[in-house]
């Protein structure tokens, strides 16, 4: 593709470096800014730097957050002795919106994939096994793909001998679906219907 100018060749090749957008996606975002009042796109710009540097992770659960504990850990109204484990803050975000679930959270920060080059040494795993020596009860909330069922096994054989409950959502979810792309409802339920983890195995 010819550009009319290196600067907006630029501006394509970095916008369609984001997942999902090709480079006619970029080129046609590109003009649309171009299009927009200067203040509107400096705002845009102001904001995608303070994403970089100025967001933070909850000291305590690795979700994001602007503070050194985000919103639901620092919130005394919540069962601190109930942990969700999920993958991302999508799933959070995701489990939030049902307003139904009074737990907290832990983000592993993704799943073990070996083909990825992901193994337990990068996810959060240290931390949650040390906060499970304060909670009752843990729900592996992973997606109901190989690399999640991967995941949570691995984190079923290191607390398997500790006295914490381990549970897993409902399979109300398909196989091989993403968390953050269920129905609230599904979702709900599947946490409601959660069962004991050493039991799902058998199925």
């Amino acid at each position: 593709m010819q550009y009319p100018s290196r600067i907006l060749e630029k501006a394509v090749d970095e916008i369609s470096q984001l997942p999902g957008i090709g480079k006619r996606t970029a080129l046609r975002l590109a003009l649309q800014m171009l299009k927009k009042p200067t203040s509107q796109t400096e705002n845009l710009a102001k904001s995608l730097v303070s994403l970089v540097n100025d967001i933070k992770y909850c000291k305590k659960c690795h979700a994001i957050c602007d503070s050194e504990l985000c919103d639901v850990c620092s919130n005394p109204m919540r069962n601190h002795d109930l942990i969700c484990v999920v993958e991302d803050i999508r799933d959070v975000m995701a489990i939030e919106n049902t307003s139904q679930y009074k737990g907290v959270y832990h983000v592993l920060g993704g799943k073990i994939s070996p083909m990825d080059g992901i193994g337990p040494q990068q996810l959060k795993i240290d931390s949650l096994v040390k906060r499970a020596a304060d909670a009752k009860e843990i729900i592996l909330a992973l997606s109901s793909t190989m690399e999640g069922d991967t995941t949570m096994f691995y984190l079923y054989k290191v607390l398997k001998d500790t006295e914490i409950t381990l549970t897993t959502i409902a399979r109300g979810i398909g196989i091989g679906d993403e968390l953050e792309y269920t129905d609230e409802v599904t979702l709900v339920q599947s946490i409601q219907r959660r069962v004991p983890y050493a039991a799902s195995l058998s199925n």
